[in-house]
């Protein structure tokens, strides 16, 4: 950039339409204030996020802007009219905002440029044009403060379903858990009765041992029990009644339940059978039952409490409370978190599909927040799907990044839409049931916070959103 040239006359900068409207007063304040610069070509005029201290003018050449986007340069605009303006374009403002260059302005070819001091500039605007001033931080701000308070609602919105389908997957397990102790209660209360019977009758200290024995070795089998069918655990339990029945229980359909669930069957009884007399054998098995049951309701309170505090892990890795806010992330945890957060949402329907390549190293992230790009991409694939079709969550590596893809069998996004889809506000559902801030507040986290990118490929049947993470620190994903 050479030194400052002569400033422009009044008649010179009434030529420009941004000037047109002013009057002498206000031209002669520009003309004196401005400083006009040459810039060769390929030189910088302004750089993107630095300091934003002049308002730029176009007089001569041709100029660029370009924005960094997913770790590469986005020209968004090339022209040669003069007059256009560039620069400190919030000028207006003031302090109230960090004033910092919006994109990386570059001369195409040699170019002069009207530069004009962004702090005394916004002083004397004010003074000229006060309504506009108070119109324009309106829009401004009024814009940002819809954009925070409907993202601010959308995340409220997002947890309070997440909330109510962890309370609902926390209700089902507690209540078998609780369901289970009471009836446990029960059963230790009977085996202690049918034990104090067995006493009674004075039953010899041989047989009890062997009784004792033969209850261990058959609890033992418990966990061992196979899988039944409706019609196979029917005829089970009719062979173990008539077993009961010939034997002179009463009420034989009870226990022939209980055993049938151990995984017990008519041999196991006669070897009962044969371990004590004939008039202990009703309170022997009796007491043999309540054993059984008290090991089955222990070891379903053992499955609910399991189940609970594997909830509440999934609960804890997806929020990250207890974990630093940027470090070495495994994708799969938390993938495999917002699937178990969002179970109630998931469809009977619906089939989940996990392609992983579990070799893949730790990604350098923002856990938390990479949580929330996978809850906003499963959940509209579950939207696209409408209750029926196939959620496959894949990851790989690609080059330097970790591939994640969150694919669905909806019938896909149009092609003048795919190009719309991670912009604010734009959505695709009805009134009411989208702010389509989800997949604009994806992208802000994959692309500016982890210097990822984030792409969509989409056909009837068949559309995948592709999250590239890099895996190097302070890396970025190729565009």
């Amino acid at each position: 950039m050479s030194a400052p040239a002569a400033t422009l006359t009044v008649a010179e900068l009434r030529e420009l339409f941004l000037f047109a409207d002013l009057d002498d007063g206000q031209l002669d304040w520009v003309a004196r204030h401005g400083a006009v610069l040459d810039f060769p070509a390929g030189t910088e005029v302004s750089v993107e996020g630095e300091p934003a201290t002049c308002f730029y003018v176009l007089l001569d050449g041709e100029m660029s802007m370009v924005r960094f986007v997913g770790g590469s340069e986005v020209e968004t605009v090339r022209t040669s009219q003069r007059g256009v303006y560039s620069g400190a374009v919030q000028f207006y403002i003031g302090e109230r905002i960090a004033q910092t260059y919006p994109g990386t302005v570059r001369a195409v070819t040699d170019c002069r440029f009207l530069a004009l001091p962004a702090a005394e500039f916004e002083a004397v605007f004010r003074r000229w044009y006060p309504m506009a001033v108070h119109l324009l931080e309106g829009l401004f701000f009024g814009q940002r403060n819809i954009a925070e308070l409907v993202s601010q609602r959308e995340r409220l919105l997002a947890l309070g379903k997440l909330t109510a389908g962890l309370t609902h997957e926390l209700n089902n397990p507690a209540a078998a858990a609780a369901r289970a102790a009471s009836a446990l209660r029960d059963r230790v209360a009977g085996m202690r009765h049918k034990l104090a019977l067995l006493s009674e009758g004075k039953l010899d200290g041989e047989a009890l041992r062997a009784l004792t024995g033969l209850q261990e070795t058959l609890v033992a089998r418990i966990g061992d029990a196979p899988e039944l069918t409706a019609l196979e655990r029917s005829d089970r339990e009719d062979e173990l009644s008539d077993w009961l029945e010939d034997h002179g229980l009463g009420n034989p359909w009870e226990l022939a339940g209980v055993f049938v669930a151990a995984g017990l069957g008519p041999d196991d009884l006669d070897r009962v059978e044969d371990a004590v007399a004939p008039a202990f054998l009703e309170p022997a098995l009796r007491w043999l039952a309540y054993t059984v049951e008290t090991e089955l309701l222990m070891g379903e309170i053992i499955e609910s409490t399991g189940r609970i505090s594997g909830l509440v892990d999934a609960a804890r890795q997806y929020s990250q409370l207890d974990r630093a806010p940027h470090q070495p992330a495994d994708v799969h945890a938390g993938l495999d978190a917002t699937l178990v957060m969002l179970s109630a949402k998931i469809p009977p329907a619906v089939t989940v599909v996990k392609d992983y390549d579990r070799s893949l190293p730790l990604v350098p992230a923002y856990a938390g927040e990479l949580n929330q790009v996978w809850t906003n991409l499963i959940v509209n694939a579950l939207d696209a799907m409408a209750g029926e079709g196939t959620l496959t969550l894949r990851t790989a590596r690609d080059g330097g990044c970790v591939l994640v893809e969150v694919a669905d069998t909806g019938p896909g996004i149009p092609e003048d839409l795919r190009r719309r889809v991670f912009e604010p506000f734009f959505t695709t559902k009805p009134v009411g049931q989208g702010t389509g801030l989800g997949l604009d507040v994806s992208w802000r986290i994959v692309v500016n916070r982890h210097g990822g990118d984030l792409r969509v490929r989409s056909e009837p049947g068949d559309t995948r959103f592709q999250v590239l993470l890099p895996l190097s620190e302070g890396a970025t994903a190729p565009a």
